[in-house]
């Protein structure tokens, strides 16, 4: 129970660092959340191919959404910021931990997806400046649709 909590709290003070502080030093917390995670809660063996899957797959996913105009950075590049690039790596963190709870029934992270998908979005765009290029609204409920199956799948990735 309380590396799930610490695996909780690990993100959260992972998520704000790399949101408030982007492509800055403030990075270097995200990586010592990271090293944390596998060195006292996991272990590179344990967690370290789905980290790598799910940061592959969520850096080409908002990249591909970069792409398309919804998401627009004030930083340059095809690619999406590394400080989103690590955030995807901090999310894989909670899959076997802390958001283990949500893998099953599937609906359950259908249902978590679709909610806190575009919060997060939300919440990360006003404090790291990121803009919707298709208006809030249609942009939420295009992200909630999405992350509804996006969730789905990266229990799947973890299981």
């Amino acid at each position: 129970m309380l590396k799930t909590l610490a695996n909780a709290a690990l993100f959260q003070c992972g998520w704000f660092a790399c949101v408030l502080g982007g492509d800055s030093r403030w990075l270097l917390a995200g990586l010592a959340v990271l090293a944390i995670h596998l060195l006292w809660i996991s272990s590179w063996a344990e967690d370290g191919k789905l980290i790598l899957g799910v940061t592959v797959v969520g850096t080409l996913l908002d990249t591909a959404l970069r792409a398309l105009g919804v998401f627009q950075f004030t930083e340059p590049g095809p690619l999406i910021p590394f400080w989103l690039i690590l955030l995807w790596a901090l999310l894989a963190t909670t899959l076997r931990h802390c958001l283990a709870w949500s893998a099953r029934p599937w609906w359950r992270a259908a249902l978590l997806g679709a909610l806190g998908g575009p919060l997060s979005y939300y919440a990360g765009s006003q404090l790291a400046g990121v803009q919707f290029g298709f208006g809030l609204a249609s942009t939420m409920v295009a992200l909630a649709l999405l992350w509804a199956g996006v969730f789905v799948g990266l229990h799947r990735l973890a299981r």
